[in-house]
C-alpha cells in the first residue's frame, strides 16, 4: 500500500479477532470488578465510537455503504449496557468515598454538564431519555420498518427491471449478479436495522432503570452500611447514578441519531452535509424571503433586535451571493462541453451478436413469483421434472430452458419460445385454478371462461373456494403452475425432432460409448454420416417414436447401411426392429390392437399414385386426398370415442407416404405399417377408410 505497513492489529487476522476479544471484554465488564482509571478510559472510547458511528453515517451516499450498521447498533448497545454494569457496582461500593468513586468521566458529567445540582441533573436526564426513546429511536425504528416493507415489495419489480437490462444487452451477467446482490442485501438490511432498533429502546429503557437503582440503592448502602446522613447520601449517590446515566446516555443518543441519519436517507449520490447545503440554500428566492421575516421581528419592541437583524443581514447576503454564483453558472457549464465532447459510440463487434436460445419461456410480470428462485418458484422444481422425465421416455436431455420476464406480455401471459419463435402462448392466474372440462361434467362453472392451452380443452379460471365442488362436478383441477408446466411439457414433446441437434446427437453417442464402444466406433461415421443419423432420429421423433432404444438403432442402420444411405429408408428398417416398442407405446397392456385400415380398391389406387408420382405422394389426385383426409378424420373420432388410440394400419410401402400426408390435419392419428407389428399381437379392424371413395 504505497510502502506503508498497516499495524497488526489492523491486518486480516488482527480484524478477524476484534469483534470475539470485544465481546469478551464486554462479558468480562459484568463480572470482574474495574478500577475508575478503566472506567473513564472505556467511558471515553464509548463516546469516541459513537461519534465515529455519527460520523461514518453523515458521510455515507447510500445505506448499503455502512451494512456493518445493524451490528455495531447491538455491540454499541452491549458495551453500555457492560459499562452501566461495570459502574454501578464501584457506584455502589465506593459511591461514599467521593463524587469521583466512580471515576473522573463520571465525576465531569456529574458536576459540569449539570451544574452539580441532582435536581437539575435528573430533569436534564428524563429529558435526554424522553428524546432518545420517544423521538428519536421510535422514528427510526418505524423508518426502517417501512423501508424494509417498501424493499421487498419492491424486490421482484428491480429484479425483472435488472433481467430486462441484462437481456437487452445494457449490462454483463457479472453486473446483473452484483445488482441482483444488493437487491436483496438492501432489504436484508432494513430488516435488521428494524430488529436493532428495538435493542436502542431496550438501552433506554434500561438507563432508566439503572439509573433509579443507583440512586435507590446508593441511599441504602450509605445511609445503612456507611452510617452517611439522608442529605449527604442523596447528593451524592444521586450526583455519581445522574453523572453514569448521562454518560450513557449521551453516546446512545448519538447512535440514535446516526440510525435515523442511515435509514432515512433517500437515494442520492452525496453525503448527508453536501445534500442539507445543496438544498436548503440553494434557492436565493427562499432566503431573501426568510431574511426580510427576521428582520421584520426584529423591529418588534421588545425583541433582541441584534440577532434578528444580524441574522436577517447574514441570509440576505447569502442569498445576494447564491443568486450571483447561479447567474454566472451557464456560462461556466457551457465550456467543458465544447472542450470534452463526448465520447463516440462504440463500434459494433461480434460480441454484440447474441446466440438464440433453444428454447425459452417468457412471463408476465405476475407470473414471476412461479419462476423466482428467491420466492420458491415452484415451477422451477417442475420444469427440473419435465426435463427429467422427457430424458426418461423419450431418450435424449432436451436444451435447457432460459426463462425471463418479458414487460410486453400481459401481466398474466406467457410464451414459449423455440430458436427465438413461438410456439405457444397463454395466460395463468397466480392463486386461482384452472377447472378443466375433460367432457363428462355435470354442470357449469362460474367464472371467466377460457380452453386448456396445452390440449385447448375447454376450461375455467376459479377461486380456491370452489375446488372442491370443480372437483365433485367432474372437472380437472389444477393450479397456475401445473398449466404452464404442462403446456411447456406438451410443446417440447411435439418438437422433440427439432430439439435434437448435431450436438444432441453426438451426446447420445458419446453415452453409448461407454457401454458399447466398439459398436459406435465402427458405424459413425464409418458407415453412416452424423448427418444421416440425425435425420433418422428426428424422422422418428417427428412420427412420436421414442429413441431410448438406442443400441438397436444403431445395430440396425448398421446392418442396412450397406444397402442404402437415405435417410427415409433407413428410417423405415429402423421402425420394424422397433415394432415392439412402437406397439407397446401406441397400445400398452393390451394383445389386440384396434386399428383402422385401408379399403382394398383405396389402397390400389394409393398404391398405383405411389409409383406414378414417387415416395413424395405428389401424384395423389386431388379429389382422392381430400376424401381420404376426410374419412380418415370420421375414423380417427370415432376411435377417440370409443377410448381407444387412434391407429391406422397400412401396407409398408404405403406408410411413409399417408403419415406425412396426414401429420398435418391429423397429429393425433398414428400410422403403422403391417411389418412393423409384432406376431404376437392380434389385430381388430374397427373402422374402414375409402368404403365410400
Amino acid at each position: 500500500m504505497n510502502g506503508m505497513t498497516l499495524p497488526a492489529w489492523m491486518s486480516g487476522s488482527g480484524r478477524a479477532l476484534a469483534a470475539p476479544i470485544l465481546i469478551i471484554m464486554m462479558l468480562a465488564m459484568m463480572i470482574l470488578p474495574l478500577p475508575a482509571f478503566a472506567l473513564d478510559m472505556l467511558f471515553s472510547f464509548n463516546i469516541a465510537l459513537s461519534i465515529i458511528v455519527l460520523l461514518t453515517s453523515l458521510y455515507t451516499i447510500k445505506p448499503l455503504d455502512f451494512m456493518a450498521f445493524p451490528a455495531v447498533l447491538l455491540v454499541s448497545t452491549m458495551l453500555r449496557l457492560s459499562l452501566n454494569v461495570a459502574s454501578t457496582r464501584v457506584v455502589l461500593t465506593e459511591g461514599h468515598t467521593g463524587p469521583d468513586a466512580a471515576g473522573k468521566v463520571v465525576e465531569a458529567f456529574g458536576h459540569f454538564l449539570i451544574g452539580g445540582n441532582y435536581t437539575v441533573g435528573i430533569v436534564v436526564f428524563v429529558i435526554l431519555t424522553i428524546i432518545n426513546f420517544t423521538v428519536v429511536t421510535k422514528g427510526a425504528g418505524r423508518i426502517a420498518e417501512v423501508g424494509a416493507r417498501f424493499a421487498l415489495d419492491a424486490m421482484p419489480g428491480k429484479q425483472m427491471a435488472i433481467d430486462a437490462d441484462l437481456n437487452a444487452g445494457m449490462i454483463g451477467e457479472q453486473e446483473a449478479r452484483r445488482r441482483r446482490q444488493e437487491v436483496a442485501q438492501e432489504a436484508e438490511f432494513y430488516g435488521a436495522m428494524d430488529g436493532a432498533s428495538k435493542y436502542v429502546r431496550g438501552d433506554a429503557i434500561a438507563g432508566i432503570i439503572v439509573t433509579l437503582v443507583n440512586i435507590i440503592g446508593g441511599l441504602i448502602v450509605g445511609m445503612l452500611q456507611h452510617d452517611m446522613a439522608f442529605d449527604a447520601a442523596i447528593k451524592n449517590y444521586t450526583l455519581l447514578a445522574i453523572g453514569d446515566g448521562l454518560v450513557a446516555q449521551i453516546p446512545s443518543l448519538i447512535i440514535s441519531t446516526a440510525a435515523g441519519v442511515v435509514v432515512s436517507r433517500v437515494a442520492s449520490d452525496q453525503d448527508i452535509g453536501t445534500q442539507l447545503i445543496g438544498q436548503l440554500f440553494a434557492k436565493p428566492q427562499v432566503m431573501y424571503i426568510t431574511a426580510g421575516i427576521i428582520g421584520g421581528m426584529g423591529l418588534i419592541p421588545g425583541m433582541p433586535h441584534v440577532a434578528f437583524l444580524f441574522l436577517a443581514g447574514l441570509l440576505g447576503g447569502c442569498a445576494y451571493m447564491v443568486d450571483q454564483r447561479n447567474r454566472k453558472a451557464p456560462l461556466t457549464e457551457e465550456a467543458p462541453q465544447t472542450a470534452n465532447p463526448a465520447p463516440e459510440m462504440e463500434e459494433a463487434s461480434w460480441q454484440d451478436v447474441m446466440p438464440v436460445d433453444t428454447l425459452g419461456l417468457e412471463v408476465g410480470y405476475r407470473l414471476i413469483p412461479l419462476v423466482d428462485k428467491g420466492q420458491n418458484g415452484e415451477l422451477l422444481k417442475r420444469i427440473k421434472g419435465i426435463r427429467k422425465k422427457f430424458a426418461q421416455e423419450v431418450g435424449f436431455l432436451s436444451p435447457p430452458i432460459h426463462i425471463r420476464d418479458n414487460l410486453e406480455l400481459k401481466p398474466a401471459a406467457y410464451r414459449i419460445t423455440l430458436k427465438g419463435v413461438e410456439v405457444g402462448s397463454g395466460e395463468a392466474y397466480v392463486g386461482q385454478f384452472l377447472a378443466i372440462n375433460p367432457g363428462m361434467v355435470s354442470g357449469a362453472l362460474p367464472g371467466p371462461t377460457t380452453s386448456d392451452p396445452a390440449f385447448g380443452l375447454p376450461a375455467t379460471w376459479i377461486d380456491n373456494g370452489m375446488r372442491d365442488m370443480a372437483q365433485t362436478m367432474g372437472y380437472t383441477v389444477v393450479d397456475a403452475g401445473t398449466v404452464v408446466a404442462t403446456h411447456l411439457n406438451h410443446v417440447i414433446t411435439m418438437h422433440a425432432a427439432e430439439l435434437l441437434g448435431r450436438q444432441e446427437v453426438q451426446q447420445l453417442l458419446d453415452h453409448l460409448s461407454k457401454e458399447a464402444p466398439k459398436l459406435i466406433e465402427d458405424v459413425v461415421p464409418k458407415m453412416v454420416s452424423l448427418t444421416t443419423l440425425q435425420k433418422v432420429l428426428q424422422n422418428l421423433l417427428t412420427e412420436g417414436v421414442h429413441i431410448r432404444d438406442m443400441r438397436s438403432i444403431i445395430e440396425t442402420i448398421a446392418e442396412h447401411a450397406a444397402e442404402t444411405q437415405e435417410a427415409n429408408e433407413l428410417t423405415a428398417r429402423v421402425r420394424v426392429a422397433l415394432g415392439r416398442a412402437i406397439v407397446q407405446q401406441l397400445f400398452p397392456s393390451t394383445n389386440e390392437l384396434s386399428v383402422i385400415t385401408l379399403d382394398n380398391r383405396l389402397e390400389r389406387l394409393l398404391m398405383q399414385a405411389l409409383q406414378a408420382s414417387g415416395p413424395d405422394g405428389a401424384g395423389i389426385e386431388p379429389g382422392l386426398a381430400d376424401t381420404l383426409a376426410q374419412q380418415a378424420a370420421y375414423a380417427a373420432r370415432q376411435q377417440e370415442q370409443m377410448g381407444l388410440t387412434p391407429v391406422l394400419l397400412v401396407p409398408g410401402p404405403l406408410r411413409a407416404l399417408l403419415a406425412r400426408f396426414l401429420r398435418r390435419a391429423l397429429p393425433q392419428l398414428k400410422v403403422l405399417s403391417h411389418s412393423e407389428v409384432p406376431d404376437s399381437k392380434t389385430i381388430k379392424v374397427t373402422s374402414l377408410v375409402g368404403g365410400h371413395a
